[in-house]
């Protein structure tokens, strides 16, 4: 019988390696999923449609990503997790700079489209792997720190899309984060460590449902959902809103409006580490209500005000995004990288569907009715995360599942162990 090498320690080369490497992975696949976000007016304009038509260039590649994590995070754990995220960041890179030639809107949705198809293959199995080959006591942390590289991508994402925006256009723009792209798969490539960890053979159904059979997990893919959902939108039409009056600020200096994507930085890392210390719910709950304030800041018409209470709205989600992650990573006993393709599936669901939807309410009522469409998300997340209780994580070997979650089910006994067994390897 092999014996599995040892997980990758705190404090090692190779730690800081995989942690490199693996912000690369994020900064390149969050600045190419959200590519045209900050474009969306010019966009809008040049194919002659409103803002919730151009709204599909974002809606569509998060939609068709939240589709393909499960598929994904099965191939991964079968072809192998590096392999699959390097060849996905390079389609990735190739599909953006596609879209940047497309004469009609129809064509830049169907190059988004594969972009969320490759993206799949990173940010499915980004989370998983980290889990899978870092102990217990620096995954966590691990996991911030790739959190904090996906919101430096993110920020990319915007920022570098609108600067160039202004010399170019919307293709250049395209054409010149494709480039980025390539730089951080190339970097990503040459330092990621080779896969210690091989999962057990457990038939891919059979991992999602003893998942699904955790009130817990289920009650984190909801929150993820909804905080998700509102946290697009906002971005997506806050750009419409401030290039109306009163505020008729240009497609560059709008794309600054994105540094507030550094709170988020900040905040993924140090929520994981506090939530260390005073228990994840609580964590959550108060990343949740931060951001919610944030958020009611942004109604004033005073653009300072609407740029302070974005840093606080981003901070806040951030913080609640990098423990539900990592309370995923950390709860799954049994198949991590499925639980994680679950979190990812409600999350990208979250971004596509209310990334789309509450646009009517910005169609129907402005900002006030964007905000309230918002913060009724925020709302139901924090109702949704007060069921959570704050289990530690069994080892996978023992492959138990704690039935924790909701009071309904601690009302059933939820408190007992339920042991799932797993098929044999062959």
């Amino acid at each position: 019988m092999t014996v599995a090498p040892p997980r990758i320690a705190a404090g090692t080369p190779e730690l800081r390696r995989v942690q490199v490497a693996m912000v690369c992975a994020g900064l390149a696949a969050f600045a190419l999923l959200y590519a045209t976000q900050a474009l969306l007016p010019d966009i809008g304009r040049t194919y002659g449609v409103g803002a919730t038509a151009a709204s599909l260039t974002v809606a569509v590649t998060t939609g068709t990503l939240a589709l393909t994590v499960l598929p994904m995070s099965a191939c991964a754990e079968r072809v192998g997790r590096t392999r699959v995220m390097t060849v996905a960041l390079a389609v990735a890179c190739l599909s953006v700079l596609a879209g940047s030639a497309a004469p009609q809107l129809w064509m830049l949705l169907a190059a988004r489209a594969v972009d969320g198809l490759a993206l799949a293959g990173v940010v499915a199995v980004a989370m998983g792997h980290l889990g899978a080959e870092v102990d217990a006591d620096a995954s966590g942390a691990a996991i911030g720190v790739y959190v904090s590289g996906t919101t430096v991508g993110g920020l990319l994402g915007r920022l570098v899309p609108a600067g160039v925006d202004e010399l170019g256009g919307w293709r250049i723009s395209l054409v010149v984060l494709a480039a980025v792209g390539a730089v951080c798969t190339l970097v990503f490539a040459r330092l990621v460590p080779p896969t210690r960890q091989r999962p057990p053979k457990v038939r891919p159904v059979h991992g999602i449902v003893v998942h699904l059979l955790d009130p817990g997990i289920v009650r984190l893919c909801l929150v993820a959902f909804l905080l998700m959902g509102g946290f697009v939108a906002t971005y997506n039409y806050l750009t419409f809103r401030l290039a109306d009056a009163p505020f008729d600020l240009s497609t560059s200096v709008i794309g600054l409006v994105f540094l507030a994507y550094l709170s988020g930085t900040v905040s993924s890392t140090l929520a994981a580490r506090i939530a260390a210390r005073h228990g994840r719910r609580t964590v959550l709950l108060a990343s949740t209500a931060v951001a919610l304030a944030g958020l009611l800041v942004t109604l004033a018409d005073d653009l300072v005000a609407v740029l302070v209470g974005l840093v606080v709205f981003t901070t806040g989600f951030f913080g609640a995004h990098s423990v539900a992650s990592g309370w995923i990573a950390g709860r799954a006993v049994v198949n991590k990288s499925h639980a994680s393709a679950l979190y990812l599936l409600a999350y990208y669901l979250g971004s596509s569907i209310g990334g789309t939807v509450i646009g009517l309410a910005w169609t129907s009522g402005g900002w006030p009715a964007t905000v309230a469409a918002v913060g009724g998300c925020y709302v139901a997340g924090a109702i949704v995360a007060a069921g959570l209780r704050d289990t530690s994580s069994v080892d996978p070997r023992d492959a138990t599942v704690r039935g924790a979650g909701s009071p309904a089910g601690r009302s059933r006994g939820s408190d007992r162990r339920r042991t799932v067994r797993p098929p044999a390897s062959r």
